[in-house]
């Protein structure tokens, strides 16, 4: 299985419609790029994912995987 590393950029659109970004990849690498307008969705979702963990600890559900 092929391990791979998330790198988070923000970054701001030129007149021209285009980003530049400085890599650590050796040049060739091939890559794939998902480009996301910033917003405030985003950190209404981190938000609400982070509320939602403490779901998971509780005694019972512990219980019930021991």
């Amino acid at each position: 299985m092929l391990t791979q590393t998330a790198l988070k950029y923000d970054v701001e659109v030129t007149e021209n419609g285009q980003v530049e970004l400085t890599v650590p990849f050796p040049a060739g690498a091939h890559v794939t790029v998902f480009v996301v307008e910033a917003g405030e969705s985003f950190s209404d979702l981190l938000g609400a994912a982070e509320s939602s963990l403490a779901f998971w600890d509780n005694s019972y559900d512990d219980e019930d995987w021991k």
